[in-house]
């Protein structure tokens, strides 16, 4: 059985799917996995043969809002990768193809070759009820979608191109954090967050005697004004912070600056997480029971920061200027602590990798 998966870029969207490969391999399913070559050592060390495909350039905003440029950019990534994908389908078929729900290439390839897919969505699900965004993709994508459709003989409009129907999805959330979780149906499968081997990841904190915040706006976008408010609010030496970033100049002495840690080791030790509210950030926190501060950077964190501060497990914060009382609040906030331990019996019942695998193995077409 060959299963191809499909994640162009984001740690986020790459990342919950790693411990989902090596559940099936162990199961005997042959899994490719088209990505870029960032990615290319994480899926062949999760058990996958790497299918290259075109990376994600570089994002380099110029506007002083950066959603004014991203989804073009995004969009012209996933568009490179659609005759690179269509081609190795056509030559080395697949059974199933499992596609992130932003990649959607690989629906239409999916669809244009009569293949089963799985969807897996590292972000709310959205239904008649609820929308992962609000944004009008119109004004980003209009011409773009329309022209891509015309020139390959497609269906593309610019929401599609963020969310479109799948038989089958996979939600790497439990249904408690989904907003109106109730309304969704049996097409849709939320296992919670899966982090298989990154568990066993091993981190320390320089000292015992300090509650440990930590600070990270995830792989792709960073905020130098954030980076700085955080040296002015916790530079004082009462907390230790580590904070991922790059180029930040000189930070405080307390602080532990890096390019990248083990983040659920770190989040294992963590009192407060500083988050951009991506949802694989968000999640690897509810799983380990750290309350948030999220300063959204994107519409959809935006939406995730606002599920955070609704169902009490933390703040949205609009405001740098008040991170340090933020923090303070909800480290202190034992309705918090509560809400917190909550949510993590709901990760713990929603299945996991188990689960997902089964869901990946019940698609597939026997003999594939």
């Amino acid at each position: 059985m060959v299963i191809l998966f499909v994640t162009l870029a984001g740690h986020g969207h790459v990342t919950p799917t790693l411990a989902v490969v090596e559940e099936l391999v162990r199961r005997g399913a042959e899994v490719r996995y088209a990505t870029g070559s960032e990615h290319a050592e994480a899926v062949t060390g999760a058990g996958a043969r790497w299918v290259e495909l075109p990376a994600l350039p570089e994002f380099r905003p110029v506007k002083a809002n950066p959603i004014d440029e991203w989804f073009r950019h995004y969009f012209q990534a996933m568009a490179a990768t659609y005759p690179v994908l269509l081609g190795h389908c056509r030559t080395d078929r697949p059974g199933l193809i499992c596609y992130d729900g932003t990649n959607w290439p690989a629906r239409l390839v999916a669809r244009q070759l009569g293949l089963p897919a799985v969807r897996t969505l590292p972000h709310t699900a959205s239904n008649e009820h609820h929308e992962v965004m609000d944004v009008d993709l119109d004004s980003y994508l209009g011409e773009d979608t329309a022209r891509f459709a015309a020139e390959h003989g497609v269906e593309l409009d610019p929401w599609s191109t963020v969310d479109a129907p799948e038989a089958c999805s996979i939600v790497f959330l439990p249904q408690e954090f989904q907003p109106f979780g109730e309304t969704f149906d049996d097409s849709f499968h939320f296992v919670g967050p899966v982090l298989g081997r990154r568990l066993d990841e091993e981190w320390e904190p320089r000292r015992t005697d300090l509650p440990l915040l930590y600070v990270s706006l995830g792989s792709i976008m960073s905020d130098a004004r954030l980076y700085r408010a955080c040296a002015e609010q916790f530079g004082d030496g009462r907390w230790q912070v580590a904070m991922t970033a790059r180029d930040v100049g000189e930070m405080p002495e307390n602080f532990d600056v890096r390019p990248w840690f083990p983040q659920p080791a770190v989040l294992g030790h963590a009192d407060v997480f500083i988050s951009h509210g991506g949802m694989n950030s968000t999640m690897e926190a509810l799983h380990q029971g750290v309350p948030l501060v999220v300063v959204p950077q994107t519409p959809e964190q935006v939406a995730n920061a606002d599920r955070v501060a609704e169902l009490g497990l933390g703040e949205h914060v609009t405001d740098h200027a008040g991170l340090r009382a933020a923090v303070e609040r909800v480290a202190a906030d034992g309705t918090i602590r509560r809400n917190l331990d909550r949510m993590r019996a709901a990760i713990g019942k929603s299945g996991g990798v188990d689960r997902a695998a089964g869901v990946v193995l019940s698609r597939a077409p026997r003999g594939a």
